[in-house]
């Protein structure tokens, strides 16, 4: 692994700035002047390397150069951070971290620190880490870093160091952690909430009956900027939950508010595009002009065996099943993928019926908590917590790993069933993997290559608890 330290070189030619810009890299005198202060004090200082410290990093072209310069654009340090893996998987590294000896006294080995940390989170990067020299150990503990133990590189003693990246962590604190009390009062009543087994599932069986009942809402927001897609996402997000139950969809009831007549028709023209292609009627509903925007649905859809979230146990193995086609929605790059607008009726009536031919022990559709949150929720509605497998996880090759656990994935179903379960068949453009499963430790991990596994949640996802 790379040495990543705060060195403590002789050579420089430059004098001390009063102050310095962090920035990317963006030419080749940046590069040549990057590398000669790597040269003068890994090679020539410290000598870590008998005649060069390039390497195949500097080679590779997903490598990130940030520099420090000073107002006269002198070169004051760098630090380079590249993925692990190829393909990437969201674990990168930091290394070849220097500075000027007349200008360390400004802070600009701490600043590349913090820098590089900030490239890594708006990257989506899941996994950063650094060889560090022991001595320089404390000063990266200061600025919030994590100690993983003695790594020795090249006969000298260096700590493995990790940013905690939260990401996941905050989107299921957003999205999912409020439940369990926002909705406590509605167990006051028996039956509030779902019957036992189906609290906090992406449906509910009516009691006495074979119908499944589902719900969502549309970001207010959403339907503001984006009308037609809105009312599209409104009966897809149903028919998802319906598809997770392993129902049938039968009908929709819409609710929409609108403050003018002209939001209202595309609102509804969405939700009339969709109900065509999904073939599912709507019922009935309400319908509101000259109030704020607001868009809710209700699916209702029919099976004899519905399928719980809550259905896993400790062992099973987690599988995700994803439409991979299509592509991110425009303006909701990193946050919506779309791979429905584009299908046929027929293929969106395979989709529909998948899970339910699986049969799963639990199953539920990825919603806006992302695959790790569901994840997440289905393992605390089980009782359990679960374990990804990062390499093993399909995601479309346009999308970054990170922004494909956080995203809203359009058709995209967990399931947990026995190891060595096996699929039925699905549609072309549709990848299903085991990628997972679940554990005792409640929470969920993310598995790398090299065996490590890195905490995303802590915990349970919404407190709602066993199913």
């Amino acid at each position: 692994m790379d040495a990543l330290s705060i060195l403590a070189g002789t050579r420089s030619h430059a004098a001390p700035a009063a102050g310095f810009l962090i920035r990317r890299a963006e030419s080749a005198a940046d590069l040549a002047a990057y590398r000669a202060l790597r040269h003068d004090e890994f090679v020539l200082g410290q000598h870590l390397f008998a005649h060069s410290d390039a390497d195949d990093v500097d080679d590779d072209p997903r490598t990130v150069v940030l520099v420090a310069t000073a107002p006269n654009g002198t070169v004051l340090g760098g630090v380079r951070l590249a993925p692990r893996c190829d393909p990437d998987l969201g674990w990168w590294t930091g290394s070849r971290l220097v500075t000027v000896e007349a200008a360390r006294s400004s802070g600009v080995g701490p600043a590349l620190v913090r820098a590089a940390c900030a490239h890594a989170e708006s990257a989506g990067v899941l996994r950063f880490e650094a060889a560090v020299q022991r001595r320089y150990a404390p000063m990266f503990t200061a600025l919030g870093w994590e100690d993983h133990g003695d790594c020795p590189i090249a006969g000298r003693p260096h700590a493995l160091m990790r940013w905690p990246l939260h990401q996941m962590q905050r989107l299921t604190d957003a999205t999912k952690s409020f439940l369990g009390d926002a909705l406590a009062p509605l167990r006051d009543v028996a039956g509030g909430l779902g019957p036992a087994g189906f609290v906090g599932d992406d449906g509910v069986p009516l009691p006495g009956s074979d119908v499944i009942a589902a719900c969502d809402a549309i970001i207010p927001s959403m339907v503001e900027r984006d009308p037609e897609w809105a009312g599209w996402c409104s009966v897809l997000v149903n028919v998802n939950d319906l598809t997770a139950m392993g129902a049938a969809p039968t009908g929709l009831l819409d609710a929409v508010g609108a403050p003018t007549r002209s939001l209202l028709t595309r609102i509804v023209r969405g939700i009339a595009r969709a109900s065509q292609a999904w073939r599912v009627p709507v019922l009935g509903g309400h319908t509101q002009l000259g109030v704020p925007a607001s868009l809710a649905v209700t699916a209702f859809g029919r099976t004899t065996q519905p399928i719980r979230a809550g259905g896993g146990a400790v062992g099973d193995a987690l599988r995700l099943t994803a439409d991979l086609t299509g592509g991110w929605r425009p303006g909701q790059h990193g946050r919506q993928w779309d791979s429905s607008s584009a299908r046929s009726a027929d293929e969106l009536a395979q989709l529909a019926t998948l899970v339910a031919r699986m049969a799963p022990r639990a199953a539920k559709d990825v919603s806006m908590a992302g695959v790790v949150g569901t994840a997440g929720m289905l393992a605390e509605a089980s009782g359990t917590g679960a374990e990804l497998d990062v390499a093993r996880i399909p995601r479309p090759a346009d999308a970054a790993m990170g922004a494909w656990l956080s995203c809203f994935p359009g058709y995209a179903m967990l399931t947990a069933d026995r190891v060595g379960a096996v699929a039925p068949p699905a549609p072309p453009g549709v990848t299903t993997a085991a990628c997972g499963l679940l554990s005792a430790e409640p929470g969920v991990r993310l598995r790398w290559p090299d065996g490590v596994a890195t905490t995303a949640v802590s915990a349970d996802v919404t407190g709602l608890g066993r199913a």
